[in-house]
């Protein structure tokens, strides 16, 4: 494998620029074009294959991401409350306002899969509850509201806040160079500047290609069925057709978004896609059943805090069901393979704050965000649902999550226009977030990116492109398990490397505490 890309990376010379770092940018490229090929090929033998990795990882191997991604979380409340988190990353004010901030946070690591399962994701459980708990009844419903909750909640914006924080220190504290290698050095040593420290930074490309492919592949049904309702298209008759437009279609967008950069294009999309946004949630919230959903979601907010502990340690070793396997080892998986991306990500948006303000802004406002679509988007679902206004669980099960999903907004007041405004939505939170993933690899493939520089645009926009193949790739071959394994695959290699990560956070920090003595 390193003779195949010592060859390519040679014959890269000839044709790109200087700057690309070839090994990262070629090795890249050959991995994705590696995974696509055959799964077209052969989709029914990959989707088998995918499926029985998918159970092997998860079965064997669950525990660790469950201890990891809670003690995550420990270490960074932690570090906040202490003396560490007041240390500010550069000594300038803050690049961006707190809402600009917060808002490229929650667009970047969100993306459309927060309106998908902010809707439907309460009917799995529903169905198949948790802790041997009887379908169907309230108690069902009580775990079936609080547990999206707590997947989208303080542990996994932990799992995207811990290498954050870690990048940021060594790249505006420490100045070394946006690379999550780079990060690792306090352990690795001279070792980062050899095949180990390539090897990682190949592996953060590969984790983020296959992490984004899942979310693009939960978007781009979404946003064809919505297309399909507002232009009174035959959805059935288009097939992949209709959805490879569509990727086509948000591709182009979030390649312009990229192509302006941080300021001009990430920053002002993110701020649009926050506002339209919250004007579609209130006004499902106001025309809706407002005290049905305040209720709800106090509830169910109560609910997943008093269970916290037993939501984030329950391993289920009496194997009652693939509940833990199949959704929240799945969650913490898809968390971790997003979060070196979105390490960088944050450490290039944070100059100027502190530790402490990252650490609480990204868990506070990223937990806010996710519950405020749970509770008002999930919790019409289940008002509509259990005073038989629409048979949702029942459309779940005949046409999808995604036609569940529009027939759920069609029952509003001028649902035309809000399910015209859903789409669009629904297409900027998938640009802003590969927008922000294209950033960051070109970031990751160029050498010696300074501190206020950026990635050439046609480096930004290549990524961009990219991002859609795989996406794509594992649409046609179908189903949300395939889309479940991909993820789980991408983050097994990130695992290690963000333990490497939060060590070497933990070296540099007592390091620096002793100079400063």
């Amino acid at each position: 494998m390193t003779e195949i890309l010592a060859k390519d990376s040679s014959l890269a010379q000839r044709f790109l620029p200087e700057g690309v770092d070839r090994l990262i940018f070629v090795g890249s490229v050959l991995v994705i074009i590696g995974l696509c090929a055959p799964l077209a090929a052969y989709p029914t033998e990959a989707k088998m294959l995918l499926a029985k990795v998918f159970d092997e990882l998860t079965h064997n191997f669950g525990v660790l991401y469950l201890m990891g991604s809670f003690g995550a979380l420990l270490f960074l409340l932690g570090l906040a409350a202490s003396q560490f988190g007041n240390i500010k990353l550069g000594n300038v004010e803050p690049d961006f306002p707190t809402f600009s901030w917060s808002a490229m946070l929650f667009c970047g690591g969100i993306g459309t899969s927060i309106l998908y399962w902010g809707t439907i994701e309460w009917t799995h459980y529903f169905q198949s509850p948790p802790f041997d708990v009887e379908p169907g009844t309230a108690e069902a419903l009580s775990w079936s509201t609080s547990y999206p909750i707590f997947h989208w909640g303080p542990i996994g914006w932990a799992l995207y806040c811990l290498p954050g924080v870690a990048m940021s220190y060594s790249y505006h504290v420490r100045g070394a160079s946006l690379r999550l290698s780079e990060a690792c050095r306090p352990i690795l040593g001279k070792l980062t500047d050899g095949p180990l420290g390539r090897l990682i930074d190949l592996c953060f490309v590969i984790g983020l290609v296959g992490a984004c492919s899942t979310g693009f592949g939960l978007a781009i049904p979404l946003i064809s069925t919505g297309i399909s309702q507002i232009l009174s298209l035959d959805q059935a008759a288009l097939g992949f057709a209709l959805e490879f437009i569509v990727i086509l279609f948000v591709t182009a967008i979030f390649s312009i978004s990229v192509w302006f950069g941080l300021e001009k294009g990430i920053k002002r999309l993110s701020d649009l896609n926050v506002s339209l946004a919250i004007v579609l949630l209130l006004f499902i919230f106001l025309v809706g059943p407002t005290l049905f959903i305040v209720e709800l979601g106090f509830e169910s907010a109560g609910h997943m805090f008093h269970n916290f502990i037993r939501m984030s340690t329950w391993t289920d070793s009496a194997q009652t069901s693939s509940f833990v396997e199949g959704w929240t080892v799945f969650y913490w998986a898809w968390w971790l393979a997003l979060g070196p991306y979105m390490g960088i990500f944050i450490a290039k948006i944070s100059r100027g704050r502190t530790i402490r303000q990252v650490i609480l802004g990204c868990i506070g406002y990223g937990t806010l965000g996710s519950a405020a679509f749970f509770a008002i988007l999930g919790n019409y679902a289940v008002y509509l649902e259990f005073n038989n206004l629409l048979p949702v669980v029942e459309i779940l099960e005949a046409g999808g999550g995604d036609t569940a999903i529009i027939s759920v907004l069609g029952t509003l007041p001028i649902s035309g226009i809000v399910i015209f405004l859903f789409t669009v939505v629904c297409v900027i939170f998938a640009a802003t977030s590969y927008d922000s993933a294209s950033y960051t690899i070109a970031a990751c493939a160029t050498k010696d990116l300074g501190r206020d520089e950026h990635p050439e645009r046609w480096h930004r926009v290549f990524w961009a492109c990219l991002l859609g193949v795989l996406p794509i790739t594992l649409i046609y071959v179908g189903g949300l398990d395939s889309l479940k394994s991909a993820v789980t695959v991408s983050s097994v290699p990130l695992f290690v490397i963000v333990l490497l990560v939060t060590l070497s956070l933990c070296k540099s920090l007592a390091a620096d505490q002793k100079t400063d003595r």
